[in-house]
């Protein structure tokens, strides 16, 4: 089974080609070739609670063309029957069955998404299965009890690790406890178990039948490295794997452990991004794919905030309009690890659920009237932050820089901006009064548009849709207004 290889869509490889050529016609004769280092997509978008049928529109109208290259999905696992998000976390059975669609709905999605180059991940919860204390029926009508899911686990499945007065882990510093113990009463399913581990294993190569690219590990922290590894290890060659390890202060499992078969979450990105920046400072990162506190470059998966943290600890989320474009400019605009967007909807009570009907289905939505950050947000309302022009245009800023360096930061009047050497520079005012910047840069003289003003194609005829930038004597300068991001790129020129 390992030897199975999934090929990609004809059409993830054609949109990569198309967006280098439209890099070329947009920088006309002023700009060196850029299509020779434009980078192929590889930028990510978290689409939280959001349908199956809503997700393959958003493939076809936005995420294909903005140039993204992979949505992570929510569950596709049956779940308890409750309105709260963390439902779908609760598996019930492995059947393609839930709030957010059916099995067929799911499969066209996928199709429809590959079709349009855009690969799906899908969010496995393997860790555990309900932390419901009474029995139940899931969604789609499977019986249940709390260590009991007729036809998949009995009670012979699970952990009881007997260190804690009701199993639950108590002691994060405790590596037998966050990895055997109970993880808010969520039954913690036995992962070095041969029955386990070929049951999950089923269900993931199920989902990997109906198309999808790869899996986010739920809960990989609190499952032994080792078990996850030799789940992964039975799945097809090219499967992508990104693991959630939450890394914590002096705790014994880290992320590092987890990089050997796939690519893991760095929350310490978003920590060393988010808290500077809701201070108005932007923190200089070491250069290079070292830094401390971070896996490897090649290595990370990161994010300005997430379904997790910005219901905790995130200090930039959607919500802070103009400084969640900032985060997101600098994020898309990084040498550091792999990015993902992050996607859901307003809410007040941070249990809340997304806007369904009578019969609990999630309500389909659409982001094809987004125009970007919005003043404020009613409860149950969708950020579509794929769709903000903002997003679209540093998405092509990151294919148009492909693997040029990240050369060091430049701080002036409460600005900061960097080069992409030789391919792009991005600069930001987070502050609340207008700035003025330099950046030395060896890109060619001239006017530039602006991808964060200007969108995706910024360049409009002889001009530009948004703001214009000049770089003159090797300097690129820019007059930023208060809480504003900018961003130039070789082929951008006007």
């Amino acid at each position: 089974m390992s030897g199975r290889r999934r090929i990609p869509g004809a059409m993830r490889m054609l949109s990569a080609a198309l967006a280098a050529a439209s890099l070329v016609a947009m920088a006309g004769c002023a700009a060196p070739a850029p299509d020779e280092q434009a980078g192929e997509p590889d930028v990510g978008i978290q689409l939280f609670q959001l349908p199956w049928v809503s997700i393959a529109e958003e493939c076809e109208e936005t995420l294909g063309p903005n140039g993204f290259a992979w949505v992570l999905t929510s569950p596709p696992n049956e779940h308890i029957v409750r309105d709260e998000w963390w439902a779908s976390y609760q598996p019930v059975s492995y059947a393609v069955e839930s709030r957010l669609g059916t099995r067929d709905e799911f499969a066209d999605m996928v199709a429809r998404c590959d079709a349009a180059g855009v690969a799906i991940i899908a969010d496995a919860v393997i860790n555990h299965m309900t932390g419901q204390d009474s029995p139940g029926v899931g969604w789609a009508g499977s019986a249940y009890e709390h260590y009991d899911y007729p036809g998949i686990y009995g009670d012979d499945d699970f952990h009881r690790c007997g260190l804690t007065p009701n199993d639950d882990i108590a002691d994060y510093t405790s590596r037998e406890q966050v990895q055997t113990c109970e993880l808010v009463n969520l039954a913690d399913l036995d992962t070095a178990s041969d029955r386990v581990r070929g049951t999950i294993g089923a269900y993931l190569d199920d989902l990997l039948s109906l198309g999808v690219a790869g899996f986010r590990i739920d809960a990989a922290k609190h499952m032994a490295a080792d078990d996850v590894a030799a789940i992964v290890a039975e799945l097809p060659e090219g499967t992508r794997i990104l693991s959630e390890v939450i890394r914590g202060g002096g705790e014994p499992v880290t992320p590092e452990e987890y990089t050997g078969f796939g690519d893991v979450f760095e929350f310490t990105y978003a920590r060393d991004l988010g808290p500077a920046l809701a201070s108005g400072i932007v923190n200089d990162p070491p250069q290079g794919d070292e830094r401390p506190q971070h896996v490897p470059a090649d290595r990370a998966i990161v994010f300005v905030d997430n379904h997790d943290t910005e219901r905790g600890e995130a200090d930039v989320t959607a919500r802070d309009g103009a400084l969640y474009v900032i985060a997101n400019a600098l994020m898309l605009a990084d040498d550091y690890g792999t990015p993902v967007v992050y996607s859901g909807y307003a809410f007040s009570d941070r249990d809340a659920g997304a806007p369904a009907d009578a019969d609990g289905r999630v309500l389909a939505a659409s982001c094809a009237d987004a125009t970007g950050p919005a003043a404020s947000y009613p409860d149950g309302e969708r950020t579509c932050v794929q769709a903000w022009p903002a997003i679209g245009g540093m998405l092509a800023f990151r294919a148009a820089v492909g693997d040029a360096p990240r050369l060091d930061g430049v701080r002036a009047d409460g600005a900061y901006g960097f080069e992409r050497e030789g391919r792009g520079v991005v600069a930001v005012n987070p502050g609340g009064l207008a700035a003025t910047i330099e950046i030395p840069t060896t890109m060619p003289a001239g006017e530039y548009c602006d991808v964060v003003t200007g969108g995706r194609d910024p360049v409009e005829g002889d001009g530009c849709r948004g703001l214009a930038f000049t770089v003159d004597d090797g300097v690129a300068r820019f007059a930023l207004e208060p809480l504003a991001a900018a961003a130039i790129h070789v082929g951008a020129q006007s």
